[in-house]
């Protein structure tokens, strides 16, 4: 694609950078026969192509972000199939997080919209604000119908039907400690904890750190870790990802020096996604850029740690049939998609993978609460596909699409550590009691 910037704007290095990433593209297409959002609504400019004409045309005049600009980019997923599908090599994810950032700091959103996206970014990345908003949501679900039919509050109406009827107490794993590895000792790793995960789905990180210590791993949950910034990231709020970012890249660097690390170990695959890029984002801060390249290389999805080292007999082989979901963040922006398969047919059981199974399932994020018609039209989608393979239930890596699926289908989903957990002698995934 040929650009026109001048010399003045490429002396700004992230205009450079997506300068860089718009030559690339050859305008072939082929990102719109798996983009989601394409597939779904029909139109170019909700497809990747469109999207990056609207964005070239938006930096190329140095212009702030207008109405169309922001309702076509804030329809994408940033579910990275585009990546996976493009021929040429063009990094749609950080054009459009550029593009994101633009957008946060030239354009003023009506205030409903504002005011909803402020609380999610002052609420979902901290686990104590997370947990107490959960239990006032029990006050306002009976007005989500109401919220529902209100174009405005839609997203309110999504934050309020998706916040669970009981919320988990809180888990002692989630706190600073090192666990001891109770086997032959063979590794130390950092596991990120989490923030919405800990506080939606806690016992995935307690068969996380069951499972690696039972294998001789020993696991730290350092001091000063927190959101991995991945959440404000995708809505445009630089600063405050970054600052995330470095938090976290002080936490892990501390354990590196103390004591050394393996590895850093994630569940939510889209925390994962985000930690592998912080030596990106924090490229040009020359106070952090070697830092965080060390802790991306270090950060490993914990299917893709455990298929890394060797594994004994699997201890109870359930034998159960299990659609394997593998989320955006995961097959697209990690480029991980055989690790948990074999996994988990390794552990015995008999793995069906669903149609379609590189589109979204809509969760992404907060796009389910932003974005909650197109959301739904993916998970009916996602679910269909799911459904029809027969399985017993679902696994995936990520609390986004478990959340987001489960609200669709009669089916246990659970994560897939929990199910390697228990094939290799953990107990029985809670999420799974009430039908095996």
């Amino acid at each position: 694609m040929q650009t026109t910037f001048s010399l003045a704007q490429l002396a700004d290095p992230h205009v450079a950078e997506a300068e860089k990433i718009l030559r690339k593209c050859v305008h072939c297409g082929f990102c719109t026969a798996t983009c989601p959002t394409y597939v779904t609504l029909g139109n170019e400019l909700d497809s990747p192509r469109g999207r990056i004409y609207l964005i070239k045309d938006m930096l190329e005049n140095g212009r702030p972000a207008d109405e169309e600009i922001v309702t076509h980019v804030d329809r994408c997923l940033s579910c990275l199939s585009c990546m996976t599908t493009c021929p040429s090599g063009v990094h749609y994810m950080h054009l459009v997080d550029h593009a994101r950032a633009h957008i946060e700091q030239t354009y003023r959103r009506p205030f409903i919209d504002r005011t909803i996206r402020a609380v999610l970014a002052q609420v979902l990345p901290y686990p104590g604000r997370f947990r107490a908003a959960l239990r006032l949501a029990a006050f306002g679900r009976p007005f989500a119908g109401l919220f529902g039919r209100m174009q405005a509050l839609k997203p309110l109406a999504a934050m309020l039907t998706m916040a669970p009827r009981t919320v988990p107490a809180a888990s002692a794993v989630s706190k600073p400690a090192t666990h001891g590895a109770s086997a032959p000792k063979r590794g130390r790793v950092a596991l990120l904890t989490g923030c919405a995960q800990s506080v939606l789905d806690p016992a995935i990180n307690e068969a996380t750190v069951r499972l690696l210590t039972r294998l001789g791993v020993e696991v730290v949950v350092p001091e000063g870790e927190g959101c991995c910034g991945a959440l404000v990231h995708h809505m445009g709020r630089e600063e405050a990802a970054l600052a995330a970012a470095r938090t976290n890249v002080d936490a892990w660097t501390r354990e590196i020096e103390r004591a050394g690390l393996d590895a850093i170990v994630i569940t939510a695959s889209g925390c994962g996604t985000t930690i592998k890029d912080y030596g990106f984002m924090l490229r040009l801060d020359p106070a952090y850029a070697d830092k965080a390249a060390r802790v991306s290389a270090l950060a490993k999805d914990v299917t893709e740690y455990l298929a890394a080292i060797d594994l004994p007999e699997p201890s109870l082989p359930p034998g159960l049939s299990v659609a394997y979901h593998s989320a955006c963040s995961m097959q697209h922006g990690q480029k991980i998609t055989r690790q948990p398969k074999d996994l988990l047919k390794r552990a015995g059981f008999d793995v069906r993978e669903p149609k379609e199974g590189h589109l979204c399932c809509g969760s992404a994020g907060t796009y389910n609460i932003l974005q909650p018609d197109i959301a739904a039209k993916l998970r009916s989608r996602k679910v269909s596909n799911i459904e029809a393979t027969g399985a017993a239930l679902v696994a995936t890596g990520n609390i986004g699409c478990m959340t987001q699926i489960s609200g669709g289908t009669a089916l246990s989903v659970v994560h897939t550590v929990e199910l390697l957990d228990w094939a290799w002698g953990g107990p029985r995934p809670e999420g799974l009691l009430a039908t095996f």
